[in-house]
Formats: C-alpha cells, structure tokens, sequence
C-alpha cells in the first residue's frame, strides 16, 4: 500500500508551514475516510478482532471503517509527539457560573491515566456545567484513550493534525446530548521581534520565491519584525444532561497557540462579570465553547492591527517617489494581496463555525426549565460574534482595496516618470534634428563643389593627359568592390530579408546566384500568368449560375488567372 498522498501534507516544522487543508476528509459525512483515487484498494487490512484491544485498538474499536489504511494515511497518529511528555490543564465551570482551575496532570503512566478515566464513568460530577481538558503535547496513548473514553469521532483527530477547517455534528440523542466539533484556522500575530543588524533586503530573499500563504507573513516596519502565522482553534465538545466534556487539542508547532496558554486566558474570563451573568441564567455548557471562539476573534483584530500599520507605511514609501523602493516593495505588494485573499477565506470559515454554533441547539436542553432564556441568550452572543466576524470581513475588504490603490499609485507614478523621461528625450532629439538640419544644409552648399573637385583630381587620360589610367577601368573597379563589399556584408549576417531565417553559412555564401534565379522564376511566371489571363479574356465565359448569392459575374478566364496566382504564391 502507497502512502504518497500523506506525505505531501507532512508539517514543516523548521518553516511553520502548514499543509494544504484537504476539505474532502474533514467531516464524517465523506463514506470514504483518507480514501483517493489513487489508493490501492484491492489488498485488504490486516485482521482486527474487537473487543480484545481496549482503548489501544482505537480507532478501529469504535469505528470499524477506520482500518489501518485511512489511519496511516491521515498520519493522526504518526504525527503525536513521542519526546516531550504530554500535560493535560482543567477547568471545571460550575452550575453558579464560577471557574474552578483543576490540578495540573503531567502523562507519565499510561494505566495511571486510563485508571482515572475508567473512574470518572461512576463519579457524577456535582454542581459541573462543563470540563474542559487542555492538552499539550498529545501523545499517541493519550489521543486513543481520550478517542476511546468520549467516544470521539477519529475525523477531529485527523482533521487537526492535517489543519482543515471543519465543523459537524453528530450522535444526536434528543433529550440526551451529542458531539460537536469546530476545528478553525485562525490568524495571529506573535508580537514585536528585533530586527536583525545584518538583513539581505527583500529582493533578494524573495526575489525568486513563490508565494506561500500557509506560510508566516512577516511584515517589517524598519525596526521590528511582526509575523502574521496560522495557528489553530479544534475543539470537539461532548454535550449530556448530566455534564459536558470540552478537549482542545494544540499543534506542536513553533509559535501557535499552546494549551497552558488557552488554559490561562479562559480561567481569565471567569472573572467576566458579563459572562458570570449568561452562566447563571443559563444551563448550557456551549456558552464556554462560544467563548473559546473569542480568542480567535482576539487575534484576528491584533494581526490586523499590525497589518493597516504595515499598509499606511508602505504607501508613505510609494508617496515618496523613491523608484528604488518601489522595486524592493513589488515583491511586499502582490504578497501582501495572496495573503489578504487568503485571509477571507478563513474569516468565511470563522463566520460558518459561529453560525453552525447558533444552528446546533444542545439537545440535553431540550426539556431545560430555562430552555427560552438559553436560545435567546444563544441568537444574542452568536449575532454578536458575527457582527464583529463582518466588521473584520470589512476590514480586509477594506486592505485590499488600498493596496489596489497603492499599485496603481506605483504604476501611475512610475508612468509619470517615463512620460516625463520621454518627453526631455523628445526634446533633445529635437535639438539634434535642427543641429543635423543645419549641417545638411552646409553639405548641401558645399557638395557639388566637392565632387567637382574629387571629378577632376582623378588621375584618369581623359581629364589628366599623360595618367596611365581610364576612366573606364576606374568604373570597373569600383563596381568590382562594390559588389564584393555587398556579397560579403549579405553573407555574414544571420538575418537577411534575402536568405531565409536559419541558412547555412554555405547557402549564404552563394546568396547572389539563388537571389538572381529567384527573380527571374517570378519574372517568367508572371509573364505566362499574363498571357494567360490575355488569351482566356476573349472566351468570356461566364460563371454566374455557380457564383451562388451576389449580382457579381464572375468570368471563366478570371476564375482560372485566379486559380494560377493562388498557385504561384504557394
């Protein structure tokens, strides 16, 4: 079995590129997982006997379709990090809409861990809205005990190690609950970095490179340098009557978000007097999920922040006219506009994840006594993320449409320039033409003069009796050289309206002999074409029945004059 689709997505660490999202395996409603046109599909999978593994037959276990086929070619597992150790941060938001941090719990014993889960299953959590589980580093034993525990649909593992924006829903219970998944790439900025003293100027780092908007956009303002990175929000939420279950998993690469950090800002929010108040009035664990979807939003606007700094200064260098600038900054330009277009496609994808939010109602809220209250609160908090979401819709919208103006600002001015280059060029050349006018004037006065001179200085009998030269000879010989002077001229160039393009040096060389031939072959049939046409006048013969739609009359002389020159030109 091939697995060269997989590795063309394989992460860049050392770049922080990211794969190209494959939307096709994002959600399980696709019947084939990590299934392409080119998988080998005749040879089977190795046997798997269920109900022997545990938690280390995940996924196929639970999910007989996910066999080891589509599961090395989603590389979820090959991807899980196998040095650092994985740590896992809790917060637990009670009923009273208080936040409560949970211990630290570093992974060192995989039993110990899968022991304490076991537990949890006879353990009711008292006074619980929600848990939700941070986990850094998350390791293969890790992935398939939580897979295994929550009954976790393997396309949220494969989806954001491989980083394609998905949203679903499914194992809806009505009255119970169900699985809610939003997996969002999102844009980040990762603050200010010294410049470094000794930087190769763009043109020639990027002069040559193609332009990647999985890659960071760094943006230099002259001192520091802002990286624009993709980092990512994936979020699967397991909703019940009694309790519900949030796992966030981080990537391991440089520079994006880490666990511990979300960790840190949601147990910040609790302290949110306006979001204590919707957890009071409302029994539903998805207003802690809704808020996680504002660190997003919280980026968004900090990279666009240092992207309309970066935007108002590149057009104070085009305003400037520094020519040499505006060659370093065609690079920055078109880079600038990829990643913008790239940037709508995510805020697109932000706008979806928040409106399938608003469209997915908990059903273990379905017969809640506050059940009015919470859809209400729900419609409100969700308007009010996709008002801010249109705003940096706008916003973007807004970028590209300057830098549009910024390049043609660039054009215009360089054209500008051209035409006033042109116009000091054509001023000159008029200068010339009246200096070269007046000299052919002076040449004019003095050239008969001369040539009378040069006429009777010649040392020929008939003008100088008792030279040993004629005029005669005097004539041969200049038309000898001449001809020799033209002949060689003709037949050292590559390119000559009398030799065709491509000739060899030999058939250049007897130029004068194929040119004169030529001619004469035109000479004679021109000649016979028109005696012919002459001789067939006489007959007027004429074509019109056959001549089809038209008054004209077309004669049988001219039909065959017509039928010879097509015939001569070919």
């Amino acid at each position: 079995m091939s697995y060269s689709g997989a590795s063309s997505t394989a992460l860049d660490r050392r770049t922080s590129s990211i794969p190209v999202p494959v939307y096709r395996h994002a959600a399980p409603s696709g019947p084939w997982p990590w299934v392409d046109f080119n998988t080998d599909l005749s040879s089977s999978d190795p046997l798997f006997e269920k109900g022997k593994h545990e938690w280390r037959g995940y996924p196929q276990e639970l999910f007989g379709n996910w066999t080891a086929t589509p599961v090395a070619r989603s590389e979820m597992l090959k991807r899980c990090p196998r040095s650092d150790p994985c740590i896992i941060y809790g917060i637990d938001v009670m009923n009273d809409g208080q936040f409560k941090t949970l211990e630290l719990h570093r992974v060192e014993n995989e039993d110990e861990l899968w022991s304490k889960l076991k537990k949890e299953e006879s353990i009711v959590r008292e006074s619980v809205s929600v848990r939700a589980l941070f986990v850094d580093n998350l390791s293969e034993s890790v992935l398939k005990m939580l897979g295994t525990k929550y009954n976790i649909e393997p396309f949220f593992f494969s989806s954001s190690t491989n980083w394609i924006p998905s949203r679903y829903r499914e194992d809806v219970r009505h009255g119970e609950g169900d699985h809610i998944t939003v997996i969002l790439p999102f844009i980040r900025t990762t603050g200010k970095k010294r410049k470094p003293q000794l930087t190769p100027s763009l043109s020639e780092r990027n002069r040559k490179d193609t332009i990647d908007v999985m890659l960071p956009l760094q943006l230099d303002d002259g001192e520091h340098v802002h990286d624009l990175l993709i980092d990512l929000l994936a979020i699967h939420m397991i909703r019940s009557k009694d309790s519900a279950t949030i796992i966030s998993y981080h990537p391991v690469l440089h520079d994006r978000t880490t666990a511990e950090r979300l960790h840190q800002v949601m147990a910040r929010a609790g302290g949110s007097v306006y979001w204590n108040k919707i957890f009071k009035a409302s029994e539903d664990p998805t207003f802690f999920f809704l808020a996680i979807l504002w660190y997003a939003l919280y980026a968004w606007d900090e990279a666009f922040e240092v992207l309309y700094n970066r935007i108002k200064n590149v057009e104070v260098i085009l305003n400037g006219h520094d020519f040499t600038a505006m060659f370093d900054l065609n690079y920055i330009l078109h880079s600038l506009q990829a990643h913008l277009l790239q940037y709508q496609t995510l805020l697109h994808d932000f706008e979806l994840s928040v409106k399938f939010v608003m469209e997915s109602p908990n059903p273990a809220m379905e017969n809640s006594h506050n059940k009015g209250t919470t859809e209400e609160l729900m419609q409100r908090e969700c308007k009010n993320l996709l008002s801010e979401i249109d705003r940096l819709h706008n916003r973007c919208s807004m970028f590209i449409n300057r830098l549009k103006n910024a390049t043609d600002l660039a054009f215009a001015t360089v054209n500008i320039e051209d035409s006033r280059q042109t116009f000091e060029l054509t001023r000159a050349t008029l200068r010339d033409s009246a200096a070269m006018k007046q000299i052919s004037y002076l040449t004019m006065i003095f050239l008969p003069a001369s040539f009378t001179a040069s006429v009777f200085g010649m040392n020929v009998r008939e003008i100088n009796p008792g030279s040993l030269e004629s005029i005669t000879r005097y004539v041969w010989v200049s038309f000898l050289l001449t001809f020799v002077t033209t002949w060689i001229v003709i037949a050292v160039q590559p390119y000559s309206t009398i030799h065709k393009p491509g000739a060899s040096l030999w058939r250049r060389a007897i130029w004068p002999a194929l040119y004169i031939t030529q001619k004469v072959i035109e000479y004679f049939r021109s000649f016979s074409v028109k005696g012919k046409k002459t001789s067939l006048q006489e007959n007027n013969i004429s074509l019109g029945p056959y001549r089809g739609k038209g008054d004209s009359i077309l004669r049988f002389d001219d039909a065959i004059c017509e039928e010879g020159a097509i015939g001569t030109t070919i």
